[in-house]
Protein backbone atom coordinates (compact mmCIF):
# COMPACT_ATOMS: atom_id res chain seq x y z
CA UNK A 1 0.00 0.00 0.00
CA UNK A 2 0.75 3.36 -0.01
CA UNK A 3 0.37 6.10 2.25
CA UNK A 4 0.30 9.74 3.33
CA UNK A 5 1.79 10.24 6.41
CA UNK A 6 2.48 13.57 8.55
CA UNK A 7 5.51 13.68 11.01
CA UNK A 8 5.18 15.48 14.60
CA UNK A 9 7.08 18.54 12.87
CA UNK A 10 3.96 18.51 10.36
CA UNK A 11 6.19 17.81 7.20
CA UNK A 12 4.36 15.13 5.08
CA UNK A 13 5.88 11.66 3.89
CA UNK A 14 4.80 9.76 1.01
CA UNK A 15 5.58 6.13 1.93
CA UNK A 16 5.36 2.57 0.27
CA UNK A 17 4.79 -0.04 3.13
CA UNK A 18 4.69 -4.40 2.35
CA UNK A 19 3.53 -6.38 5.05
CA UNK A 20 4.86 -9.91 5.29
CA UNK A 21 2.98 -12.50 7.61
CA UNK A 22 5.95 -15.17 9.79
CA UNK A 23 5.46 -18.13 11.64
CA UNK A 24 2.40 -17.95 13.98
CA UNK A 25 2.69 -17.28 17.73
CA UNK A 26 -0.75 -18.05 18.81
CA UNK A 27 -4.22 -19.37 17.84
CA UNK A 28 -5.38 -16.24 15.65
CA UNK A 29 -2.21 -14.00 16.22
CA UNK A 30 0.73 -13.88 13.48
CA UNK A 31 4.35 -12.33 13.41
CA UNK A 32 4.32 -9.64 10.62
CA UNK A 33 7.31 -8.03 9.31
CA UNK A 34 6.60 -4.68 7.61
CA UNK A 35 8.92 -3.51 4.83
CA UNK A 36 8.70 0.74 4.69
CA UNK A 37 10.07 2.50 2.13
CA UNK A 38 10.01 6.30 2.14
CA UNK A 39 8.73 7.54 -1.88
CA UNK A 40 7.79 10.92 -1.05
CA UNK A 41 10.18 12.23 -4.14
CA UNK A 42 8.67 9.85 -6.50
CA UNK A 43 4.89 10.55 -5.55
CA UNK A 44 5.78 14.08 -5.75
CA UNK A 45 6.75 14.01 -8.77
CA UNK A 46 3.44 11.80 -10.10
CA UNK A 47 1.24 14.59 -8.43
CA UNK A 48 2.87 17.46 -10.13
CA UNK A 49 2.75 15.26 -13.71
CA UNK A 50 -0.69 14.84 -12.74
CA UNK A 51 -1.39 18.39 -11.86
CA UNK A 52 0.07 19.01 -15.22
CA UNK A 53 -1.88 17.00 -17.13
CA UNK A 54 -5.35 18.11 -15.47
CA UNK A 55 -4.61 21.91 -16.07
CA UNK A 56 -3.83 24.77 -17.96
CA UNK A 57 0.19 25.93 -16.77
CA UNK A 58 -0.95 29.75 -17.24
CA UNK A 59 -4.42 30.40 -15.46
CA UNK A 60 -4.15 27.01 -13.25
CA UNK A 61 -7.78 26.16 -14.61
CA UNK A 62 -8.89 22.30 -15.16
CA UNK A 63 -7.91 21.49 -18.57
CA UNK A 64 -10.17 19.98 -21.81
CA UNK A 65 -8.71 16.69 -20.94
CA UNK A 66 -9.88 16.79 -17.12
CA UNK A 67 -13.25 18.09 -18.68
CA UNK A 68 -14.11 15.03 -21.50
CA UNK A 69 -12.89 12.49 -17.91
CA UNK A 70 -15.62 14.16 -15.70
CA UNK A 71 -18.13 14.19 -18.26
CA UNK A 72 -17.36 10.64 -19.38
CA UNK A 73 -17.54 9.75 -15.43
CA UNK A 74 -20.38 12.06 -14.59
CA UNK A 75 -22.91 10.90 -17.41
CA UNK A 76 -22.85 7.57 -16.67
CA UNK A 77 -22.57 7.78 -12.76
CA UNK A 78 -25.25 11.17 -12.46
CA UNK A 79 -28.58 10.10 -14.57
CA UNK A 80 -30.51 11.66 -12.70
CA UNK A 81 -28.83 14.44 -12.17
CA UNK A 82 -29.45 18.01 -14.71
CA UNK A 83 -26.24 18.28 -16.37
CA UNK A 84 -25.14 21.59 -19.08
CA UNK A 85 -22.43 22.88 -19.96
CA UNK A 86 -21.76 27.11 -20.10
CA UNK A 87 -18.78 27.88 -22.80
CA UNK A 88 -17.17 31.43 -22.84
CA UNK A 89 -16.09 32.34 -26.29
CA UNK A 90 -12.98 35.04 -26.18
CA UNK A 91 -11.75 34.22 -29.28
CA UNK A 92 -12.24 38.36 -30.68
CA UNK A 93 -9.37 38.65 -27.79
CA UNK A 94 -6.66 37.54 -30.42
CA UNK A 95 -7.70 40.75 -32.60
CA UNK A 96 -5.50 42.62 -29.89
CA UNK A 97 -2.56 40.53 -30.43
CA UNK A 98 -1.94 42.55 -33.78
CA UNK A 99 -1.74 46.17 -31.71
CA UNK A 100 -0.33 45.21 -28.09
CA UNK A 101 1.18 41.77 -28.59
CA UNK A 102 0.97 38.43 -27.66
CA UNK A 103 1.89 39.01 -23.54
CA UNK A 104 -1.03 41.58 -23.69
CA UNK A 105 -3.72 39.42 -24.53
CA UNK A 106 -2.15 36.62 -22.65
CA UNK A 107 -2.69 38.62 -19.40
CA UNK A 108 -6.02 39.68 -20.39
CA UNK A 109 -7.22 36.07 -20.75
CA UNK A 110 -5.33 35.07 -17.07
CA UNK A 111 -7.61 38.48 -15.82
CA UNK A 112 -10.67 36.75 -17.23
CA UNK A 113 -9.76 33.42 -15.61
CA UNK A 114 -9.57 35.14 -11.90
CA UNK A 115 -13.10 36.82 -12.48
CA UNK A 116 -14.50 33.47 -13.70
CA UNK A 117 -12.93 31.35 -11.21
CA UNK A 118 -15.24 33.18 -8.27
CA UNK A 119 -18.25 31.63 -9.88
CA UNK A 120 -16.76 28.24 -8.97
CA UNK A 121 -18.93 26.15 -6.49
CA UNK A 122 -19.59 22.80 -5.59
CA UNK A 123 -21.82 22.01 -8.20
CA UNK A 124 -20.24 24.20 -11.02
CA UNK A 125 -17.11 23.49 -12.25
CA UNK A 126 -14.48 25.81 -14.60
CA UNK A 127 -12.69 24.43 -17.36
CA UNK A 128 -10.41 26.52 -19.96
CA UNK A 129 -10.47 24.10 -23.43
CA UNK A 130 -8.37 26.25 -25.57
CA UNK A 131 -6.77 29.56 -25.56
CA UNK A 132 -9.69 31.65 -25.10
CA UNK A 133 -12.43 29.20 -24.26
CA UNK A 134 -14.09 28.50 -21.26
CA UNK A 135 -16.54 25.93 -20.24
CA UNK A 136 -18.08 25.63 -16.81
CA UNK A 137 -19.96 22.17 -16.46
CA UNK A 138 -22.89 22.75 -13.98
CA UNK A 139 -25.06 20.19 -12.50
CA UNK A 140 -27.68 19.20 -9.61
CA UNK A 141 -29.31 22.96 -10.87
CA UNK A 142 -32.77 23.15 -10.44
CA UNK A 143 -34.61 24.74 -13.25
CA UNK A 144 -33.20 25.74 -17.23
CA UNK A 145 -33.50 29.53 -16.24
CA UNK A 146 -30.74 29.01 -13.24
CA UNK A 147 -28.47 28.39 -16.44
CA UNK A 148 -29.68 31.49 -17.96
CA UNK A 149 -29.29 33.58 -14.53
CA UNK A 150 -26.16 32.28 -14.39
CA UNK A 151 -24.91 33.24 -17.50
CA UNK A 152 -26.17 36.74 -17.04
CA UNK A 153 -24.05 36.71 -14.19
CA UNK A 154 -21.02 35.87 -16.68
CA UNK A 155 -21.72 38.63 -18.73
CA UNK A 156 -21.45 40.97 -16.02
CA UNK A 157 -18.67 39.87 -14.54
CA UNK A 158 -16.75 39.70 -17.88
CA UNK A 159 -17.99 42.97 -19.68
CA UNK A 160 -16.09 45.60 -17.30
CA UNK A 161 -12.74 43.90 -17.94
CA UNK A 162 -13.60 43.79 -22.18
CA UNK A 163 -15.45 47.29 -22.60
CA UNK A 164 -11.93 49.36 -22.72
CA UNK A 165 -10.96 47.04 -25.08
CA UNK A 166 -14.43 47.41 -27.82
CA UNK A 167 -14.38 43.59 -27.72
CA UNK A 168 -17.01 41.38 -26.51
CA UNK A 169 -17.48 37.38 -26.14
CA UNK A 170 -19.87 34.86 -26.90
CA UNK A 171 -21.81 32.64 -24.32
CA UNK A 172 -22.89 29.14 -25.54
CA UNK A 173 -25.17 26.78 -23.23
CA UNK A 174 -26.05 22.80 -24.25
CA UNK A 175 -27.81 20.90 -21.54
CA UNK A 176 -26.95 16.82 -21.74
CA UNK A 177 -29.81 15.14 -21.90
CA UNK A 178 -30.59 11.27 -21.14
CA UNK A 179 -32.28 8.51 -22.64
CA UNK A 180 -31.19 10.10 -26.37
CA UNK A 181 -29.56 8.28 -29.24
CA UNK A 182 -25.91 8.64 -30.63
CA UNK A 183 -25.30 10.13 -33.70
CA UNK A 184 -22.11 9.70 -35.85
CA UNK A 185 -20.84 13.13 -35.90
CA UNK A 186 -17.27 12.32 -38.26
CA UNK A 187 -17.33 14.97 -40.55
CA UNK A 188 -14.16 17.54 -41.85
CA UNK A 189 -15.99 20.27 -41.89
CA UNK A 190 -16.48 23.58 -39.81
CA UNK A 191 -19.95 23.13 -38.46
CA UNK A 192 -21.61 20.37 -36.83
CA UNK A 193 -24.88 18.25 -35.77
CA UNK A 194 -26.57 17.79 -32.65
CA UNK A 195 -25.37 14.69 -30.77
CA UNK A 196 -27.89 13.15 -29.12
CA UNK A 197 -26.48 11.20 -26.34
CA UNK A 198 -27.46 7.79 -24.76
CA UNK A 199 -25.69 6.95 -20.98
CA UNK A 200 -25.40 3.38 -21.41
CA UNK A 201 -22.72 4.34 -24.51
CA UNK A 202 -19.49 5.69 -25.05
CA UNK A 203 -20.61 9.27 -25.39
CA UNK A 204 -18.37 11.71 -28.43
CA UNK A 205 -17.36 14.24 -25.89
CA UNK A 206 -15.76 16.02 -28.17
CA UNK A 207 -18.60 16.33 -30.86
CA UNK A 208 -20.45 17.63 -27.52
CA UNK A 209 -17.65 19.84 -26.99
CA UNK A 210 -17.78 21.23 -30.37
CA UNK A 211 -21.68 21.94 -30.46
CA UNK A 212 -20.81 24.19 -27.19
CA UNK A 213 -18.45 26.54 -29.13
CA UNK A 214 -21.13 26.55 -32.25
CA UNK A 215 -23.38 28.17 -30.42
CA UNK A 216 -21.21 30.52 -28.78
CA UNK A 217 -20.05 31.54 -31.72
CA UNK A 218 -23.59 32.04 -32.88
CA UNK A 219 -24.17 34.53 -29.73
CA UNK A 220 -20.56 36.36 -30.46
CA UNK A 221 -22.02 37.01 -34.31
CA UNK A 222 -25.53 37.73 -33.46
CA UNK A 223 -24.63 39.98 -30.30
CA UNK A 224 -21.46 41.42 -30.90
CA UNK A 225 -19.89 43.07 -27.83
CA UNK A 226 -22.62 42.10 -25.74
CA UNK A 227 -22.19 39.04 -24.09
CA UNK A 228 -25.48 37.13 -24.47
CA UNK A 229 -26.27 33.45 -23.77
CA UNK A 230 -27.25 31.40 -27.12
CA UNK A 231 -28.81 27.88 -26.55
CA UNK A 232 -28.26 24.92 -28.71
CA UNK A 233 -31.55 23.68 -29.17
CA UNK A 234 -33.74 21.62 -31.74
CA UNK A 235 -34.01 24.68 -33.56
CA UNK A 236 -30.46 25.49 -33.80
CA UNK A 237 -29.45 21.74 -34.74
CA UNK A 238 -31.40 22.52 -37.92
CA UNK A 239 -29.84 25.63 -38.81
CA UNK A 240 -26.61 23.95 -38.11
CA UNK A 241 -27.72 20.68 -40.45
CA UNK A 242 -28.71 22.97 -43.01
CA UNK A 243 -25.62 24.61 -42.75
CA UNK A 244 -23.94 21.53 -43.04
CA UNK A 245 -24.90 20.42 -46.37
CA UNK A 246 -24.59 23.67 -47.64
CA UNK A 247 -20.77 23.48 -46.89
CA UNK A 248 -20.98 20.14 -48.17
CA UNK A 249 -22.65 20.97 -51.48
CA UNK A 250 -19.95 24.27 -52.00
CA UNK A 251 -17.12 21.98 -51.17
CA UNK A 252 -18.08 19.58 -53.92
CA UNK A 253 -18.63 22.23 -56.22
CA UNK A 254 -15.54 24.28 -55.75
CA UNK A 255 -13.07 20.58 -56.03
CA UNK A 256 -15.35 19.80 -59.20
CA UNK A 257 -16.89 16.90 -57.56
CA UNK A 258 -20.14 17.88 -59.07
CA UNK A 259 -20.85 17.63 -62.25
CA UNK A 260 -24.41 18.72 -62.81
CA UNK A 261 -25.13 22.72 -62.06
CA UNK A 262 -26.08 22.98 -59.07
CA UNK A 263 -24.14 26.02 -58.86
CA UNK A 264 -25.54 28.25 -61.62
CA UNK A 265 -26.03 31.97 -63.17
CA UNK A 266 -29.00 34.17 -63.73
CA UNK A 267 -28.85 37.25 -65.13
CA UNK A 268 -31.34 40.58 -64.45
CA UNK A 269 -31.18 42.87 -67.20
CA UNK A 270 -30.33 46.70 -66.41
CA UNK A 271 -32.07 49.52 -68.29
CA UNK A 272 -30.31 53.09 -69.46
CA UNK A 273 -33.32 55.50 -68.48
CA UNK A 274 -31.81 57.96 -71.15
CA UNK A 275 -31.61 55.82 -74.24
CA UNK A 276 -34.44 53.16 -72.83
CA UNK A 277 -32.24 50.71 -74.09
CA UNK A 278 -30.77 46.98 -72.32
CA UNK A 279 -27.07 48.17 -71.73
CA UNK A 280 -25.98 45.08 -69.69
CA UNK A 281 -27.17 42.60 -66.92
CA UNK A 282 -25.69 41.94 -63.62
CA UNK A 283 -25.07 38.58 -63.42
CA UNK A 284 -26.62 36.50 -59.81
CA UNK A 285 -24.94 33.34 -58.20
CA UNK A 286 -28.16 30.57 -58.07
CA UNK A 287 -27.73 27.42 -55.95
CA UNK A 288 -29.72 24.17 -56.48
CA UNK A 289 -29.02 20.96 -55.08
CA UNK A 290 -31.01 17.87 -55.29
CA UNK A 291 -31.11 17.58 -51.00
CA UNK A 292 -31.65 21.60 -50.42
CA UNK A 293 -33.71 22.65 -53.52
CA UNK A 294 -32.66 26.37 -54.13
CA UNK A 295 -30.77 28.08 -51.66
CA UNK A 296 -31.10 31.99 -52.15
CA UNK A 297 -27.88 33.50 -52.31
CA UNK A 298 -28.14 35.49 -48.82
CA UNK A 299 -27.82 32.10 -47.21
CA UNK A 300 -25.15 30.69 -49.10
CA UNK A 301 -22.68 33.22 -49.96
CA UNK A 302 -22.18 33.83 -46.46
CA UNK A 303 -21.26 30.44 -45.85
CA UNK A 304 -19.39 30.28 -48.77
CA UNK A 305 -17.38 33.68 -46.97
CA UNK A 306 -17.14 32.29 -43.30
CA UNK A 307 -15.74 28.75 -45.27
CA UNK A 308 -13.04 30.95 -47.81
CA UNK A 309 -15.10 28.42 -50.23
CA UNK A 310 -15.70 32.14 -52.02
CA UNK A 311 -12.49 32.05 -53.31
CA UNK A 312 -12.90 28.58 -55.60
CA UNK A 313 -16.83 29.74 -56.55
CA UNK A 314 -16.53 32.77 -56.70
CA UNK A 315 -14.15 31.98 -59.85
CA UNK A 316 -16.54 30.01 -61.76
CA UNK A 317 -18.99 32.84 -61.46
CA UNK A 318 -16.68 34.64 -62.96
CA UNK A 319 -15.62 32.20 -65.68
CA UNK A 320 -19.82 31.78 -65.68
CA UNK A 321 -20.43 35.71 -66.53
CA UNK A 322 -17.58 35.40 -69.50
CA UNK A 323 -19.43 32.40 -71.01
CA UNK A 324 -22.32 34.34 -71.33
CA UNK A 325 -20.97 37.64 -72.42
CA UNK A 326 -19.03 35.72 -75.36
CA UNK A 327 -22.51 33.95 -76.15
CA UNK A 328 -24.03 38.08 -76.14
CA UNK A 329 -21.16 38.70 -78.71
CA UNK A 330 -22.11 35.82 -80.74
CA UNK A 331 -25.30 37.15 -80.96
CA UNK A 332 -23.85 40.34 -82.10
CA UNK A 333 -24.61 42.52 -78.78
CA UNK A 334 -20.98 43.34 -77.89
CA UNK A 335 -22.25 46.85 -76.60
CA UNK A 336 -23.85 44.99 -73.77
CA UNK A 337 -21.92 44.32 -70.87
CA UNK A 338 -21.85 42.47 -67.40
CA UNK A 339 -21.92 43.32 -64.05
CA UNK A 340 -20.46 40.40 -61.51
CA UNK A 341 -20.58 41.10 -57.86
CA UNK A 342 -17.09 40.74 -55.71
CA UNK A 343 -16.77 39.63 -52.04
CA UNK A 344 -14.11 41.33 -49.77
CA UNK A 345 -12.28 38.13 -49.41
CA UNK A 346 -11.87 37.67 -53.22
CA UNK A 347 -10.42 40.94 -53.81
CA UNK A 348 -8.06 40.86 -50.93
CA UNK A 349 -6.61 37.49 -51.72
CA UNK A 350 -3.10 38.36 -53.09
CA UNK A 351 -3.10 36.90 -56.69
CA UNK A 352 -6.53 37.91 -57.72
CA UNK A 353 -6.04 40.81 -59.82
CA UNK A 354 -3.03 38.58 -61.80
CA UNK A 355 -5.50 35.81 -62.09
CA UNK A 356 -8.79 38.20 -63.28
CA UNK A 357 -7.02 39.24 -66.07
CA UNK A 358 -5.46 36.02 -66.95
CA UNK A 359 -9.43 34.69 -67.12
CA UNK A 360 -9.86 37.89 -69.27
CA UNK A 361 -7.07 37.37 -71.44
CA UNK A 362 -7.90 32.99 -72.10
CA UNK A 363 -11.77 33.70 -72.61
CA UNK A 364 -10.62 37.11 -74.91
CA UNK A 365 -13.29 39.15 -72.99
CA UNK A 366 -13.11 43.07 -73.34
CA UNK A 367 -12.44 44.68 -69.79
CA UNK A 368 -15.09 47.15 -70.98
CA UNK A 369 -17.51 45.29 -70.90
CA UNK A 370 -17.26 44.08 -67.27
CA UNK A 371 -18.38 46.10 -63.85
CA UNK A 372 -17.58 44.47 -60.91
CA UNK A 373 -19.17 45.26 -57.79
CA UNK A 374 -18.38 45.86 -54.43
CA UNK A 375 -20.22 46.26 -51.10
CA UNK A 376 -19.94 49.41 -49.59
CA UNK A 377 -19.37 47.61 -46.15
CA UNK A 378 -16.55 45.95 -47.97
CA UNK A 379 -14.22 49.41 -47.44
CA UNK A 380 -15.01 49.10 -43.61
CA UNK A 381 -12.49 46.42 -43.50
CA UNK A 382 -9.41 47.90 -45.46
CA UNK A 383 -10.24 50.70 -46.90
CA UNK A 384 -6.77 52.03 -48.14
CA UNK A 385 -5.80 48.13 -49.14
CA UNK A 386 -8.65 47.54 -51.25
CA UNK A 387 -9.30 51.31 -52.39
CA UNK A 388 -5.82 50.57 -53.94
CA UNK A 389 -6.77 47.14 -55.77
CA UNK A 390 -9.74 48.40 -57.05
CA UNK A 391 -7.99 51.77 -58.66
CA UNK A 392 -5.69 49.41 -60.37
CA UNK A 393 -8.59 47.14 -61.74
CA UNK A 394 -10.08 50.61 -62.89
CA UNK A 395 -6.89 51.49 -64.41
CA UNK A 396 -7.13 48.23 -66.62
CA UNK A 397 -10.45 49.23 -68.47
CA UNK A 398 -12.58 47.52 -65.79
CA UNK A 399 -16.02 49.94 -64.44
CA UNK A 400 -16.18 49.64 -60.75
CA UNK A 401 -19.67 49.83 -58.82
CA UNK A 402 -20.39 50.46 -54.69
CA UNK A 403 -23.43 47.81 -54.65
CA UNK A 404 -26.12 48.78 -52.05
CA UNK A 405 -23.99 52.30 -51.30
CA UNK A 406 -26.43 54.25 -48.05
CA UNK A 407 -26.19 51.17 -46.17
CA UNK A 408 -22.77 50.96 -45.24
CA UNK A 409 -20.49 53.48 -42.81
CA UNK A 410 -18.65 55.36 -45.38
CA UNK A 411 -21.28 56.97 -47.42
CA UNK A 412 -20.97 60.20 -47.69
CA UNK A 413 -17.90 60.99 -45.58
CA UNK A 414 -15.61 58.69 -47.66
CA UNK A 415 -17.39 58.46 -51.25
CA UNK A 416 -14.87 61.62 -52.75
CA UNK A 417 -12.30 59.53 -52.41
CA UNK A 418 -13.32 56.39 -53.60
CA UNK A 419 -12.09 54.79 -56.72
CA UNK A 420 -15.72 53.64 -58.50
CA UNK A 421 -17.54 55.16 -61.56
CA UNK A 422 -20.62 54.14 -60.55
CA UNK A 423 -23.14 54.08 -56.88
CA UNK A 424 -25.85 51.42 -57.11
CA UNK A 425 -28.57 52.96 -54.55
CA UNK A 426 -29.84 50.09 -52.22
CA UNK A 427 -33.29 49.05 -52.34
CA UNK A 428 -34.47 50.68 -49.28
CA UNK A 429 -33.60 54.08 -50.75
CA UNK A 430 -36.25 53.19 -53.64
CA UNK A 431 -39.26 51.64 -51.83
CA UNK A 432 -39.59 54.80 -50.02
CA UNK A 433 -41.11 55.83 -53.53
CA UNK A 434 -44.41 54.39 -52.84
CA UNK A 435 -44.63 56.02 -49.75
CA UNK A 436 -47.44 58.85 -49.62
CA UNK A 437 -44.95 61.47 -48.23
CA UNK A 438 -42.58 60.86 -51.65
CA UNK A 439 -41.36 64.33 -50.65
CA UNK A 440 -39.30 63.44 -48.07
CA UNK A 441 -37.29 61.05 -49.28
CA UNK A 442 -33.62 61.65 -49.98
CA UNK A 443 -33.31 59.58 -53.43
CA UNK A 444 -32.76 62.52 -55.18
CA UNK A 445 -30.06 63.77 -52.79
CA UNK A 446 -28.02 61.13 -53.33
CA UNK A 447 -28.46 61.19 -57.31
CA UNK A 448 -27.57 64.64 -56.99
CA UNK A 449 -24.49 64.31 -54.77
CA UNK A 450 -23.39 60.90 -57.37
CA UNK A 451 -23.41 62.95 -60.11
CA UNK A 452 -21.70 66.06 -58.03
CA UNK A 453 -18.90 63.72 -57.59
CA UNK A 454 -18.93 62.18 -61.13
CA UNK A 455 -20.55 59.07 -60.68
CA UNK A 456 -23.36 57.58 -62.50
CA UNK A 457 -26.31 56.06 -60.57
CA UNK A 458 -28.43 52.42 -60.93
CA UNK A 459 -31.20 52.21 -58.78
CA UNK A 460 -31.87 48.58 -57.48
CA UNK A 461 -35.33 47.33 -56.83
CA UNK A 462 -37.15 48.99 -59.10
CA UNK A 463 -41.18 47.50 -58.84
CA UNK A 464 -43.47 50.15 -59.54
CA UNK A 465 -44.21 52.64 -62.24
CA UNK A 466 -43.74 55.39 -59.85
CA UNK A 467 -40.49 54.29 -58.80
CA UNK A 468 -39.33 54.61 -62.25
CA UNK A 469 -41.17 57.72 -62.85
CA UNK A 470 -39.34 59.72 -59.87
CA UNK A 471 -36.10 58.29 -61.00
CA UNK A 472 -36.59 59.51 -64.88
CA UNK A 473 -37.21 62.86 -63.39
CA UNK A 474 -34.42 63.35 -61.02
CA UNK A 475 -31.78 62.49 -63.24
CA UNK A 476 -30.78 58.44 -62.09
CA UNK A 477 -28.97 57.13 -64.93
CA UNK A 478 -29.64 52.95 -64.92
CA UNK A 479 -32.22 50.62 -63.55
CA UNK A 480 -32.87 47.25 -62.46
CA UNK A 481 -35.75 45.33 -60.71
CA UNK A 482 -38.85 43.18 -61.48
CA UNK A 483 -40.38 46.00 -63.52
CA UNK A 484 -38.15 45.41 -65.97
CA UNK A 485 -37.45 42.11 -65.06
CA UNK A 486 -36.67 39.37 -62.66
CA UNK A 487 -33.53 37.35 -63.08
CA UNK A 488 -33.68 35.20 -66.00
CA UNK A 489 -31.72 31.95 -66.77
CA UNK A 490 -29.33 32.30 -69.84
CA UNK A 491 -31.44 31.39 -72.86
CA UNK A 492 -34.44 33.45 -71.56
CA UNK A 493 -32.22 36.32 -70.86
CA UNK A 494 -30.88 36.32 -74.48
CA UNK A 495 -34.98 36.00 -75.98
CA UNK A 496 -35.50 39.16 -73.88
CA UNK A 497 -32.73 41.17 -75.17
CA UNK A 498 -33.95 40.19 -78.78
CA UNK A 499 -37.60 40.93 -78.07
CA UNK A 500 -37.16 44.20 -75.88
CA UNK A 501 -34.75 45.41 -78.69
CA UNK A 502 -38.40 44.96 -81.27
CA UNK A 503 -40.43 46.99 -78.18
Amino acid sequence: MEKRLIKPDGSIVWVSATAAALAPIGENIMNHVFLVQDISERKQIELERKYISEHDRWTGLYNREYLESVLAKDIKLKKDSPKALIGINLNTVQFLTINYGFQYTQNLIKKAAEALSRHCAENCLLFQVSESVFVFYLFDYKKKKALVDFSYDISETLSPIFVTERIGGGIGIIEIEENQNEVDLDIDIDVDIDVDIDVDVDVDIDSLLRRLLIASERSLSFFGEDFEPYFYDQEFEALVNRERNIVEALAAIATDEQTNDELFLQFQPILDLKSGQICSFEALARLKTEKLGLVPPVEFIPIAEKTKLIIPIGEKVIIKGFQFLNKLKEYGYDEIGISINISCIQLLKPDFGTRFFKLMEEMEVDPKSICMEITESVFASDYEQINGIIEKLRDAGLEIAMDDFGTGYSSLARERELNVQCLKIDKSFIDMLVEPELEKAITSDIISMAHKLGHYTIAEGVEHHIQLQYLKEHGCDKTQGYLISKPLDEEIAIDFLKNYEKC
